[in-house]
């Protein structure tokens, strides 16, 4: 399998500040894992710097200008009680946009068979028209439109077993058929959406996990509601929002998940996609706050895009 892993030095320029959990230390621990000699056929990609063009695809210009207009010349501003900026903020998140749609470029063109995407700010809870929850603009939701526009793709399915509810995802394509959007997330835990009940068009597939969830329900759940799902909607490519804090150390939830348990869905997906999709993933980097299970996790779900199913 060809993997296309993005990752740049301006990631690190976002800085949250001391004690704050979304930190430029996350991706030093991913990139210090990704070393070892069994990534050695990870294809290495510089991402460029995304558009505001490319941004639209999912926010209106005032919520671009409210960004920019935020960030400080100096230290850190708090955009609101868990969403910083700083001055490196706007290159890191531009980064981070411009990584999404090149992985999207070199994957419909066969040129990659699947990408990671090791970016932050994260994006899952940035709405249309709200930064929040850690994130400013919602990468995995522009990827999906940049391929619609760009690529003329009729589906794009997105799932999210990062363990806070993309809410952000779910409003951009809450009413557009052709984007399935399924979430498995704590409840209740923040940012308190993501009910079975919220459903879009037939297009939004909410499954909570209960406090204490480990790999055996969080497993059952997907086997029996997801992964069909999925399957029935045959998408022409899979999105993923790719959060790794439902592991059992992480400190912002308390969902039980080990590293198999990555590895497990991840291989699912990839058997999914290889049935209608000829294998094209993209996965973009989401929450994931104990260092070391997040590079441990990342790295079993990057191994397992190296390596083709069966």
């Amino acid at each position: 399998m060809k993997t296309f892993y993005y990752s740049h030095p301006d990631f690190l320029l976002h800085e949250t500040g001391i004690g704050h959990p979304e930190c430029a230390d996350r991706l030093r621990s991913i990139e210090k894992a990704l070393a070892a000699p069994e990534f050695s056929n990870l294809i290495r990609q510089s991402p460029p710097l995304g558009t505001e063009e490319q941004i639209r695809l999912i926010h209106p210009q005032s919520h671009i200008d409210a960004i920019l207009e935020a960030i400080p010349k100096q230290g850190q501003h708090y955009y609101d009680q868990d969403t910083v900026l700083s001055p490196g903020s706007r290159l890191a998140a531009f980064r981070a946009v411009g990584a999404v749609c090149d992985a999207v470029d070199q994957v419909l063109t066969g040129k990659a068979d699947n990408a990671f995407c090791a970016v932050r700010p994260p994006g899952h809870h940035a709405e249309p028209q709200q930064a929040m929850g850690f994130c400013l603009f919602n990468n995995i939701a522009i990827a999906a439109n940049y391929a619609r526009q760009h690529y003329q793709l009729e589906r794009i399915a997105i799932v999210d077993f990062d363990v806070h509810h993309g809410n952000g995802t779910q409003a951009a394509f809450y009413n557009q058929p052709s984007v399935l959007y399924a979430s498995s997330h704590e409840m209740p835990h923040y940012p308190g959406t993501g009910h079975p009940s919220e459903t879009g068009v037939g297009n939004i597939i909410n499954v909570p996990l209960a406090t204490g969830d480990s790999g055996i329900e969080f497993r059952q759940k997907y086997a029996s509601l997801i992964l069909p799902a999925l399957k029935n909607f045959k998408p022409d490519l899979l999105l993923i929002s790719a959060g790794f804090d439902a592991h059992k150390d992480d400190p912002l939830a308390s969902i039980r998940l080990v590293e198999d348990d990555f590895q497990w869905v991840t291989q699912e997906f990839m058997s999914i996609a290889d049935s209608c999709c000829n294998g094209r993933i993209i996965s973009a980097l989401e929450g994931g706050y104990n260092l070391k299970a997040l590079a441990a996790s990342v790295a079993v779900h990057v191994k397992t895009l190296m390596n083709r199913p069966g």
